[in-house]
C-alpha cells in the first residue's frame, strides 16, 4: 500500500486528492495537515468523505511524519512547498507539488510573476513538469514533480500537435479561456461570491496573467522556437471547469488536422479526440481526469480552432498529480482515475 501525505489539505484540490485517493486502489492516506485546523477530523470538515476517512484528523506539517510517507502531495499557496520541498525530498519521498513553486524554471520569471522571491531556486533543475502526455519518460523516474496549471493544461494539450507538427504560425497564438469559481480556491473572496459571479461572466488578467509564462514555456518546447501568444480568461458562473478556445493560423491545407488529434492522442488514456465537427461541453468532464478536445477550420479557411475542455480541480489539479504519482510508481496510469463524468 502506497503511503500518502497531504501538505495543505483544507482547499479544493486537497479535499479532490482525498475523494480520488479514496478510490485508489493502492493508496492510504496516512498524513493531512494544516495549522489552522489542526485536530480537526477531515469528515467533520468534509462529510461527503464519512465512511472514507473517519480516522484521519489535520495535524501541524512534520517533516519526519510526512517522510515516512512514499509520496506528499502539496495542495498549498504558492511559495509554500518552497520552504519543506528539500527536506523532504532528503528523505527520499517523492514530492508531488499542485501549486506553481517548481513549474517555471526560471526563478527570476517566478518571482516577477508571483511577487515574491523564490525560495528553493536549486531544486528547479530536477523538478520535472507533469503534464504525462509530454514528459512521461522524466516523470517515471522524477523525485520532484510540477503539476501543471488548470489552464496550461488545456491550453497546451490543445495546441500541442499543431506546434509539434511545425504547422501553426507560433507568432499568432490566442488562448481564450473561462473558468469556473473554484479555480479561484476556497478562501473567502468577494469576487467568488455567488451574488457577485453570478449570471455574470468577465474577463480578467488581460495584460498578464501568472498561468502566460508556464503555457509559453511549454508551448516554446513544443515548437522549439518563440511563442506569441495572447491569453485572456474569463471567470464564468460555474463551479467547476475550463473550456478553451484556441486559435491558430495554419496555411496548409493539405493535412487532415482531424487525423493529425487522433494519432497524437491514439495512446493517451485521458485525452479524448472527438469526432469531426464536435463541440465538447465542460460538463462532460466534470469530475473526471479527461481533456475531450475538438478541432474545427471554420469554412476551410487558415484559421484553426481547437476546443479544449477539462475539469480544473481534476485533470487540472488533483487527478492528473493522482496520474503523475501511478507513473512514477510504475503504476497502471489509470488506477482510481478510471471513473466516468458526472451528468447532469
Amino acid at each position: 500500500m502506497i503511503r500518502i501525505g497531504i501538505v495543505g489539505g483544507t482547499g479544493y484540490t486537497g479535499v479532490e486528492l482525498l475523494r480520488l485517493l479514496a478510490q485508489h486502489p493502492e493508496a492510504q492516506v496516512e498524513v493531512i495537515t494544516s495549522r489552522s485546523e489542526e485536530g480537526v477530523r477531515v469528515i467533520d470538515m468534509y462529510p461527503n468523505l464519512r465512511g472514507h476517512y473517519d480516522n484521519l484528523a489535520f495535524s501541524v506539517p512534520d517533516v519526519q511524519r510526512l517522510g515516512a510517507c512514499d509520496v506528499v502531495f502539496f495542495a498549498t499557496p504558492h511559495g509554500v512547498a518552497h520552504s519543506m520541498a528539500a527536506e523532504l525530498l532528503a528523505t527520499g519521498v517523492r514530492v508531488i507539488d499542485l501549486s506553481a513553486d517548481f513549474r517555471l524554471k526560471d526563478a527570476e520569471e517566478w518571482a516577477q510573476w508571483y511577487g515574491q522571491p523564490h525560495g528553493a531556486a536549486d531544486l528547479l533543475g530536477q523538478a520535472v513538469y507533469g503534464l504525462p502526455e509530454v514528459n512521461r519518460e522524466a516523470i517515471r523516474s522524477a523525485q520532484l514533480i510540477a503539476v501543471p496549471g488548470c489552464y496550461p493544461t488545456a491550453v497546451q494539450l490543445g495546441l500541442l500537435p499543431l506546434l509539434e507538427a511545425g504547422l501553426a504560425d507560433t507568432m499568432r497564438l490566442i488562448a481564450d479561456c473561462k473558468s469556473g469559481v473554484s479555480g479561484a480556491g476556497r478562501g473567502a473572496s468577494v469576487g467568488a461570491l455567488f451574488g457577485e459571479a453570478g449570471e455574470s461572466m468577465k474577463a480578467y488578467g488581460v495584460i498578464g496573467h501568472r498561468h502566460l509564462p508556464e503555457i509559453s514555456q511549454g508551448l516554446r518546447i513544443a515548437s522549439g522556437g518563440q511563442i506569441g501568444l495572447t491569453f485572456v480568461p474569463h471567470l464564468t458562473p460555474m463551479i467547476r471547469g475550463i473550456h478553451a478556445t484556441l486559435y491558430a493560423t495554419v496555411t496548409d491545407h493539405s493535412v487532415d488536422l482531424q487525423q493529425l488529434f487522433v494519432d497524437r492522442y491514439a495512446d493517451e488514456p485521458f485525452v479524448d479526440v472527438m469526432p469531426a465537427g464536435s463541440h465538447p461541453e465542460t460538463r462532460s468532464v466534470r469530475g473526471a481526469n479527461q481533456c475531450r478536445l475538438a478541432v474545427h477550420r471554420p469554412q476551410g479557411g487558415d484559421l484553426v480552432v481547437v476546443l479544449s475542455v477539462i475539469d480544473n480541480l481534476v485533470k487540472g489539479a488533483s487527478g492528473q498529480a493522482i496520474q503523475n504519482m501511478n507513473i512514477a510508481l510504475g503504476l497502471e496510469e489509470s488506477l482510481g482515475l478510471a471513473h466516468p463524468a458526472l451528468m447532469p
